[in-house]
This record gives C-alpha cells, sequence and structure tokens, in this order.
C-alpha cells in the first residue's frame, strides 16, 4: 500500500475544498487516488483539522476505548461516524474492541505488551506481599471505578436496543435498571441512569400494576379506526360518551397521544365566482340555523380530478342539521347536473315545505330554467354576494371535509370508484359521523330524535 505524506494529502485536500476542479471522483481521478481515500482525508481534515493527516501510530488504553464506545452506545453512532470523532484512522479498530468487550469485559480491552520476554509461570512466580493500606485503598477504587464502568457500559447497550429517535423516558430507564440489577450493584446504575431510588421504585411499582387504562385505550382506537382516523380527540369522547363511558376530553386527548393517533388535517381550498353578478338577494345572510328540518337549505357544486378524468357533485344540504338531503353527479358541470339534483330534492318535501334555497352565484343558478323550477315548488331562492365564500361557509365547509375524509386519503384509480366511495360516504356522513354542535349525534340520529320529541 502507498503511503502518502501529509503535505500531500493537504494539497489533495485543499484542491477539493477549492471548488475548481471538480467534484470528489475528479480529484481523485487527478491523483490516482480512490475517492473513498480522498473523502477520508477531507473528513479528518474538517473534523480535526492538518493534524487529522499526519501519520498516526497509537497505543489506546481501555480508558480511551471504554469512552469511545460509551459514546457511540450513547448517541447510537456508527463505528465510521465515532471514529471520526475521536481520530481514529481505521474504523474497523471500534468493531473489534465493541467485540472484546463482548467476550471479556473491560480487561479485554487492555493493550497487549509487544515482545519482551514471556512471562514466568504463575506457580514460579514469589508469593505478593500483603497491601499497604494505600494499595488497598487504590485496589478499592480501581474495583469500584471498574464496576461503574461495566454498569454504565452494560446501561447503554441495553437503553440503545430500547430507545428510539428520541430521549428515553423514566419509565423507560426504570426498565432498564430493573433488567440489569441482577447483574451489576442498583446504586451504580441508579446513579448511571440519572434516576432517584424512589422514582426508579415508583416506576416499576407503575409497571407492575399493568395499564389500568387498556380497555379505554382500544376502545379508542375501534372508534378510529372505525371512522378511518377521521376523528379527533373530541368527537372521539363524544362518542365514548354515547357508549356510556364517562370520560374526559383531556384524557382522550392524553391517550391519543400516547397510542399515536392522530385527526387528519384537511387542505383548505379559496374559490370563487367570477362572473357577471346576480340580481338575487343574499336571503340567508349568514345565518346558518335552522329551526326545523327543511327550512333552509344551501348547495353548491365541487369538482374531482382523478387522472385527468373529472366529476362533479351537486349536493343539498339542510341546515337544521347538517344532513346531505339529497346530490347528483356527473361528468360534465352541464346544467343538467343541477336539474337532476332539484328532481330528487321535490321527493324530500311535502307540499306545505318550501324552504329557502340559497347558493353562490355560479351560472347554472343564475339559468331562467333553474329560477322557474324553484318557482313552481315554491321554493325562495337566495345567493351568495359576488367573490364571498363565507356566505355559504356550511356548503364549504362540508367539501372540505369530504375532501380531507376521503378524497385527499385515498389514491382512485377511475371515475366509478370515486362516485360509489362518494356514495358511500355521503351515506356515513349522515348516518355515522356524530357532530359536536348536535350534541354528539349524527344528522339523522338528530333529526330522528327531534321527531320522537
Amino acid at each position: 500500500m502507498t503511503k502518502y505524506d501529509s503535505q500531500f494529502k493537504l494539497s489533495v485536500v485543499h484542491r477539493y475544498l477549492s471548488e475548481q476542479h471538480g467534484g470528489l471522483k475528479a480529484v481523485a481521478a487527478f491523483y490516482g487516488l480512490s475517492h473513498s481515500q480522498v473523502r477520508g482525508w477531507v473528513q479528518r481534515y474538517r473534523q480535526h483539522g492538518v493534524t487529522g493527516l499526519d501519520k498516526k501510530h497509537s497505543v489506546y488504553d481501555a480508558a480511551f476505548k471504554i469512552k469511545v464506545l460509551k459514546h457511540l452506545w450513547r448517541d447510537d453512532l456508527s463505528c465510521q461516524q465515532v471514529a471520526q470523532l475521536y481520530d481514529i484512522r481505521c474504523s474497523a479498530q471500534v468493531a473489534q474492541w465493541m467485540r472484546l468487550y463482548d467476550e471479556g469485559g473491560i480487561s479485554a480491552l487492555e493493550p497487549k505488551p509487544r515482545g519482551g520476554r514471556k512471562k514466568m509461570p504463575t506457580s514460579d512466580l514469589p508469593t505478593p506481599l500483603p497491601p499497604l493500606p494505600d494499595d488497598a485503598r487504590t485496589l478499592e477504587q480501581l474495583r469500584k471505578e471498574n464496576e461503574y464502568l461495566r454498569a454504565e457500559v452494560a446501561y447503554l447497550k441495553k437503553l440503545r436496543a430500547l430507545r428510539q429517535a428520541k430521549a428515553p423516558s423514566r419509565a423507560e430507564k426504570a426498565r432498564v435498571v430493573l433488567e440489569l440489577r441482577q447483574g451489576h450493584d442498583l446504586t451504580v446504575l441508579l446513579k448511571t441512569a440519572g434516576l432517584a431510588r424512589s422514582t426508579f421504585y415508583y416506576q416499576v411499582k407503575a409497571q407492575q400494576a399493568g395499564d389500568r387504562q387498556a380497555d379505554l385505550k382500544s376502545r379508542i382506537r375501534a372508534l378510529y379506526e372505525c371512522h378511518k382516523g377521521r376523528y379527533g380527540y373530541r368527537r372521539i369522547t363524544a362518542a365514548l360518551r354515547q357508549m356510556g363511558e364517562t370520560v374526559n376530553h383531556k384524557a382522550v386527548q392524553r391517550l391519543m397521544r400516547v397510542l399515536g393517533l392522530k385527526s387528519l388535517v384537511r387542505p383548505k381550498k379559496y374559490r370563487s365566482y367570477r362572473g357577471q353578478q346576480a340580481s338575487v338577494p343574499n336571503l340567508l345572510a349568514r345565518a346558518f340555523q335552522a329551526e326545523r328540518p327543511n327550512q333552509k337549505w344551501v348547495t353548491d357544486i365541487t369538482e374531482f380530478n382523478v387522472r385527468g378524468e373529472k366529476l362533479y357533485l351537486s349536493p343539498v344540504m339542510d341546515l337544521y342539521n347538517g344532513e346531505i338531503v339529497t346530490y347528483a353527479m356527473q361528468r360534465q358541470p352541464h346544467f343538467s347536473l343541477v336539474g337532476n339534483m332539484l328532481k330528487k330534492a321535490w321527493s324530500k318535501l311535502s307540499d306545505e315545505q318550501t324552504p329557502l334555497l340559497h347558493s353562490d352565484q355560479g351560472w347554472q343558478y343564475q339559468m331562467p330554467a333553474y329560477r322557474r323550477q324553484l318557482a313552481e315548488h315554491g321554493l325562495t331562492q337566495s345567493m351568495s354576494r359576488k367573490g364571498n365564500c363565507l356566505d355559504n361557509a356550511a356548503m364549504e365547509s362540508f367539501f372540505g371535509t369530504l375532501k380531507a375524509e376521503l378524497f385527499h386519503l385515498n389514491r382512485f384509480e377511475s371515475i366509478e370508484q370515486l362516485q360509489a366511495d362518494l356514495e358511500q360516504y355521503i351515506h356515513y356522513y349522515n348516518h355515522d359521523r356524530i357532530k359536536l354542535k348536535l350534541k354528539g349525534l349524527s344528522p339523522v340520529q338528530y333529526r330522528t330524535q327531534a321527531f320522537e320529541l
């Protein structure tokens, strides 16, 4: 293997760092070197400066090796990473130290003497003199230090196997200490873990008592999965109370965090009609509450795009309970989309019911045919002000929920698949999806309960 002096290595590193002669491979090719060799010189130079390029013949003592291994286990580093930090030229040395420690402990890391006379057999050695008091104190200190190092290394290795990227909790620390207690002094382990003795015993007692909230966690997870991640902690709490479970919303929020369950966040999109301003007044005036069913309706059209093909949905919502009264779907936003929706809507009304029907200023709602059909059935038309989506906020909110809980969560292969899932979701929205403002009931449950009263 060719050996290079420090000056040559420095010139290679400077050429690479100047960024004027290409990248790593170009510099390596210029000097006839392997790019991995150049990379190693650059990394050592960045980490340790010029001294990182000097020739090094080091014999490491056991204390240094233990320090390196502790750093590796504590920060979950690779052999190569920790070798760079301590300017160890061969990362395989670190791997060898790990193997030696696993096989023989700290004593196996002591450097072996090279050459010299062989040791005399133990039987030929003179009997050692009794240790002096100072020697005895020194040996006792070494024994304690050795025990502490053994416990610390064992703790770090065990913790590394258990923990993730985040810092270990006190419960995890206590679990590791408990597992190592048979082979190490408890006081030393607690000092290594940074745990108070009372904290350790508290955690052990809590873990031995078992998870008292396992049943509640199971019900929370079942509700979350049943509603496909659409429920946050407030709706989960309301659903649990419907099931007869008396539980605080903060407890549900905490347990959902422990379980890693989080409600899905919907993306919001601003929409506005830019056409001609209609002469129809805004009779709804953002009064999105109704005293009885079929008193106030709102409608709108939304678009879905699946692999370049489009599907349009035109629903009608009853503001009494937020129920989707009816809807129509088709691939083109022709007036027939709204016309089909109206035909279905008439069947939902009795002769004496003549709701207000509010929409935005879309061109379909300004058509004479649309106005004529409303007049024939005694409905009153209301329209949002131009460019003001908040005037139809109830329907915009439904579209946002629909897209967040269905469209953006799934990958659709065809328009037919989307259409089938939309029908299924609207049924779910009306019959199963609870609303907090409806006292934890679904829209249909709320309407049915009102009729029973």
